[in-house]
């Protein structure tokens, strides 16, 4: 079995891709590595000169990796280590990527999230995929293969729990389809062949039988769950004082409408801002300001109620930063802030239609799972949205924006 778990050398760079850039010769520990898959594709593209480190219980599996590691040269820069991941060897702050492809359920995604924070160096990332839910209302089949065997939970609930936990989110990825056959392919032929040589004693015929259920599960209930990647940072001190985030003042308007006509270069935006302070749409308490180091309004973005076929929702429009201070994270602190307010005050469901490479950082899938679509002709992808409280049902339909949107 090439994977333990839905994957692809593609979603595996993909993941990277959202970490950012690694110090030289990173330090990176793969947990629950398998055969080493990723483990081997981490030493080669992760950076110059990157160590990894492997873990996992089985030891047939660390064989298999040393083996192939050899192969490729990387004999020295990967090290299978037999070892428990929920209670590692390693001393705290001894990495600076820390990677778990499919096997944080092992533990659970929050004791990972908390027992793996440690070992994070200054600045370094966690990645880990999870199983969860798809579907906003999964079907009494699918919750009785999962539930008894592992609690899913919706993206809203993970990113959620991450947070609580105190990371800052960097990216958000759901695994395509292809990665389930990627892993199950295989798999299915591994247990055809058992089949046809015999199940032989009574553990092996019960772990076939749980085998072909997990299959057939999948192929009837499949579009009701799937896997996320979640690229995931610690948050600290120096985070939230670069770019204090807060509800603009009276004293802000002047300084929100320069934001904004300097960031569009027109003034289209400032004026939809002023005419929807003045709409029966706006929601005081969510209209937020990012301060730059000299007190000044670095960044703007604003929650104006909207509905979908009648539901509440929020609209997410617009999102400002000064030209001179883009890509500086001014922007990702107001938009975190806002959409925590949002949360805070019970809000169930944001729209924005925006950057596909841009807003999933924040939680933000295609608005068309979910059957919400925009009065208007746009890329599927560039309309999203983000489950605050996936308690409430998301409504299907048509957007209906403010009057000042002028749609």
């Amino acid at each position: 079995m090439p994977r333990q778990a839905p994957g692809s050398d593609a979603t595996t760079r993909h993941l990277l891709s959202l970490c950012g850039p690694l110090p030289e010769r990173p330090r990176v520990l793969d947990l629950g590595c398998g055969p080493g898959r990723s483990a081997l594709l981490l030493a080669e593209e992760a950076g110059d000169g990157a160590e990894v480190t492997a873990v996992d219980l089985y030891g047939p599996f660390l064989d298999e990796l040393r083996t192939a590691a050899a192969a490729r040269g990387l004999a020295d820069r990967v090290h299978p280590v037999k070892a428990d991941m929920g209670a590692l060897p390693c001393p705290d702050g001894s990495f600076d990527l820390v990677w778990a492809e499919g096997s944080a359920y092992t533990i659970g995604f929050d004791t990972a999230l908390a027992r793996w924070k440690p070992l994070l160096a200054p600045r370094a990332t966690l990645v880990l995929t999870e199983c969860e839910w798809t579907a906003p209302e999964p079907s009494a089949g699918a919750r009785a293969f999962w539930d008894p065997q592992y609690a899913l939970r919706s993206t809203a609930r993970n990113l959620a729990a991450a947070q609580a936990a105190g990371y800052r989110v960097l990216g958000v990825f759901h695994l395509p389809g292809s990665d389930w056959a990627e892993y199950y392919g295989p798999l299915a032929e591994r247990v055809r062949a058992l089949a046809v040589a015999g199940a032989g004693a009574p553990a092996m015929a019960a772990a076939l039988a749980a085998t072909r259920e997990e299959l057939d599960v999948r192929a009837r209930h499949g579009h009701e769950y799937g896997y996320t990647g979640y690229v995931l940072r610690p948050v600290t001190a120096g985070d939230g004082a670069a770019w204090p985030a807060r509800p603009e003042t009276p004293a802000d308007v002047a300084a929100v409408r320069d934001v904004n006509l300097a960031a569009f270069g027109t003034p289209r935006e400032a004026d939809l801002v002023d005419a929807l302070r003045a709409d029966v749409s706006w929601l005081p308490g969510l209209s937020y300001v990012a301060d730059g180091p000299d007190g000044s309004v670095a960044a703007h973005a604003l929650l104006t109620r909207c509905e979908v076929d009648g539901a509440p929702a929020l609209a997410l429009a617009p999102v400002a930063a000064d030209p001179a201070l883009q890509r500086s994270g001014a922007g990702s602190a107001v938009v975190r802030a806002l959409l925590a307010a949002a949360r805070e005050r019970g809000e169930p469901l944001v729209l924005v239609l925006g950057h596909p490479s841009y807003y999933p950082r924040f939680g933000f899938v295609p608005a068309s799972r979910f059957g919400i679509r925009a009065p208007f002709e746009v890329p599927d992808e560039a309309m999203m949205a983000l489950v605050l409280d996936d308690s409430v049902p998301v409504p299907a339909g048509t957007i209906r924006y403010p009057a000042p949107f002028g749609i």
